[in-house]
């Protein structure tokens, strides 16, 4: 039996490189958005600074994300370069952070600009099943990439989730790329896009989360200004 699901899109204050500041802003956030699934932007725990290194799922760290999950029976969705096979550098990914701890979910499977000198892509679609619901996870340019939402909701997904970073001048390109993924595949989607500095040369990124239906209607939308939360329940 599915029950309605409480979801949130969460663009918080990101101090660059600095995990444990960024690991409390996660967690104040989580409180905040009082909701089943709070999702974050890419590379949210570190910035997008390539050259960070990368946070291990059992990052001490990570515990105030942790704790902030367990007091509040969420999941959070948290992005962060993670360790990729021995000798194999590392990967552009999403943590599923909950009360027992911290997991790598997805591995973004479509690198550009700079990504690929530093990072190996992810080699399949990423799935969560929470209270009934089936969560397709994306990493930015993965939402750009129309096979990868097609295999992605061949999977059976009801919610397209993604954690994204555009400049504002390209804030066009998050209501463009929500609105073919819920025409082409009739599911909902959920963007947590960066807002503020976002690092790695984002001095303005284009803030904008959203929560958008199946039929394309936008039912929850963020500002540009970093801290801001939006969330709804879906049906």
């Amino acid at each position: 039996m599915r029950y309605p699901l409480t979801i949130a899109a969460a663009q918080p204050v990101c101090a660059p490189r600095d995990v444990a500041a960024n690991a409390a802003a996660h967690a104040a956030a989580v409180r905040a958005a009082r909701a089943r699934v709070v999702v974050f932007p890419e590379m949210s725990l570190t910035g997008y600074e390539l050259d960070a290194p990368a946070v291990t799922a059992d990052d001490p760290r990570l515990r105030p994300l942790v704790e902030a999950c367990a007091d509040t029976g969420a999941l959070a969705l948290a992005g962060a370069p993670v360790p990729a096979g021995k000798g194999e550098g590392k990967h552009i990914a999403m943590l599923a952070v909950d009360g027992s701890g911290a997991r790598v979910a997805y591995r973004k499977m479509w690198l550009g600009g700079d990504e690929p000198a530093r990072f190996t892509p992810g080699d399949e679609p990423g799935v969560l099943d929470v209270d009934g619901w089936r969560l397709g996870l994306a990493i930015c340019k993965d939402t750009g990439i129309p096979r990868h939402a097609a295999d992605t909701a061949a999977l059976g997904v009801d919610v397209y989730v993604a954690g994204v970073l555009e400049h504002d001048s390209d804030a066009r390109v998050i209501e463009e790329r929500a609105s073919r993924i819920t025409a082409d595949h009739d599911v909902f989607v959920v963007v947590a896009s960066f807002a503020g500095a976002g690092g790695g040369g984002y001095a303005r990124a284009a803030g904008g989360s959203r929560i958008c239906a199946p039929d394309g209607v936008v039912i929850a939308r963020a500002g540009t200004e970093p801290g801001d939360l939006v969330r709804a329940t879906l049906r």
